[in-house]
């Protein structure tokens, strides 16, 4: 079979359906092809069963606080590892099905092809014995868990992912988790609360990618009274019997499972893309222009995982949409990305928000901290640890960026995103109200810091006729 559309959409994630969204609005000749089961990564892998499973093992955690309050019997509380996984399967299942009810259920078969897509041409790809052939591709396949090639042939039988850890019927008594960004940290923590004996391995000396070392030292100093974080080294791998031995340093540690969390490869390889002479990066992702999307010279547009980068569902959902615009106009709408907001779910949170630490001019930048120990919410809840930094322009007082770790930091990063992108001053920042006893009040204490430290600087820049030691005496007094 033959069919000619204006658009072929190649995978059926958020990406590849909110694409459909925007051409659906111009066009019905249009074809959305997916390859293997239907449904998002974040609904069948990634952020709702990880979330499900973080949250089923903070509350059985939550168990080791209750003597502190008068709550006594928490020694008899057992966890039904089965059982437990069970129920991050269901929810799971449940989600997929709300994100096929609300897209491709509404789909018929002229519209929905079930395949893997292979370019034959700029303007044509094969799935099955099929050609679809297509004024312009929006390519939104998603991503994958890099696995290197050497270690999945040695201790294949042996590795985890996050594609499979949630199909688990029970967990393994050991394991080494290999790659300390979100999603290892994330699930390690997740792992060690649900009865599992972890060990964390991260090549670099940071966790979660963190560039403030300060915030950088408080998560360590925070999440390693959970389980063992061995920094710095590259782990070395080798198989005893069905057991596996890992080394960092002098650090050694025998377990029963890896599970390796060693970043993301965009799903590209199958789709034939070097027939068309597209040149790649590094990561296998074409070069494309980053506003519109487009790979340069070719009717082709990618969105999502599928464009390199941090995986995030709004990000795929606003490439998606993108790629969709683009794909069925003539004239190109520019993807101008929100202010950078990551947040791991771990227990503390952990968030940067806007400028990296790594990339502000440091002689711009007035910094103030604060951290959760004496906060009163924080306090109440057992969970006052942490660290909150934000970071100012010290000629505008606009708040550029920020770093933390500690509870409920979720909410303080959407937030300090809201304030960053609306291009807030501290001082209007401060105008806003503020409750208590809230997590909120820590951002209030450090804003206030922030104030403090500006307003000195301008009192300073008023003595600017004294010499530079007696205008610094005078604003010591």
């Amino acid at each position: 079979m033959e069919k000619s559309v204006d658009v072929a959409v190649i995978g059926a994630g958020h990406a590849g359906l909110n694409a459909i969204k925007e051409i659906r609005k111009v066009t019905d000749s249009y074809v959305l092809i997916n390859g293997g089961a239907l449904g998002t990564t974040c609904a069948r892998i990634g952020c709702m069963p990880s979330k499900v499973a973080i949250h089923l093992a903070e509350t059985f955690q939550s168990r080791k606080r209750f003597d502190r309050y008068g709550i006594e019997g928490s020694d008899n509380l057992a966890l039904n590892q089965a059982e437990a996984l069970e129920h991050v399967r269901d929810l799971r299942d449940t989600f997929v099905d709300l994100v096929l009810a609300n897209t491709t259920d509404e789909m018929d078969s002229e519209h929905l092809i079930s395949g893997y897509a292979e370019f034959r041409g700029p303007n044509t790809v094969q799935v099955g014995e099929d050609l679809i052939h297509a004024h312009a591709f929006v390519i939104a396949t998603g991503a994958s868990s890099n696995v290197p090639p050497a270690w999945r042939e040695q201790f294949g039988d042996g590795i985890v992912t996050v594609e499979e850890i949630f199909e688990q019927e029970t967990l393994p008594r050991s394991v080494a988790v290999i790659g300390l960004g979100p999603i290892g940290m994330e699930i390690g923590q997740a792992l060690q609360r649900l009865g599992v004996q972890v060990t964390g391995f991260e090549k670099s000396e940071r966790i979660c990618h963190l560039t403030d070392s300060d915030v950088n030292q408080a998560a360590i100093a925070t999440l390693e009274r959970e389980f063992p974080l061995w920094l710095g080294h590259e782990p070395q791998i080798r198989r005893d019997g069905d057991e596996f031995i890992v080394q960092s340093g002098d650090h050694e540690v025998r377990v029963e499972k890896l599970f390796l969390a060693l970043g993301r490869r965009a799903n590209l390889a199958r789709l034939g893309l070097e027939r068309l002479g597209i040149q790649t990066n590094s990561e296998g992702v074409p070069e494309h222009h980053a506003g519109t999307l487009r790979i340069k010279g070719q009717p082709i547009y990618l969105a999502g995982d599928a464009a390199g980068g941090t995986a995030n569902l709004q990000r795929a959902a606003e490439q998606g949409r993108i790629a969709g615009y683009n794909a069925v106009h003539r004239k190109p709408r520019y993807f101008k990305p929100g202010t950078a907001m990551h947040i791991a779910f771990t227990d503390p949170n952990i968030a940067v928000v806007g400028a990296d630490w790594s990339t502000l001019d440091r002689e711009r930048t007035v910094i103030a901290h604060r951290r959760f120990g004496p906060v009163g919410r924080a306090m109440i809840m057992g969970q006052n640890r942490g660290l909150l930094q934000v970071y100012a322009d010290r000629r505008s007082h606009r708040q550029v960026g920020a770093a933390m770790v500690g509870s409920r930091s979720e909410h303080l990063a959407h937030l300090l995103s809201w304030a960053v992108q609306s291009g807030m001053t501290v001082e209007r920042a401060l105008e806003m109200p503020f409750y208590h006893p809230v997590i909120e009040e820590a951002l209030q204490e450090v804003l206030i810091d922030l104030r403090h430290t500006l307003e000195k600087q301008e009192r300073f820049r008023g003595f600017n006729f004294f010499p530079r030691k007696h205008a610094e005496s005078v604003l010591q007094q």
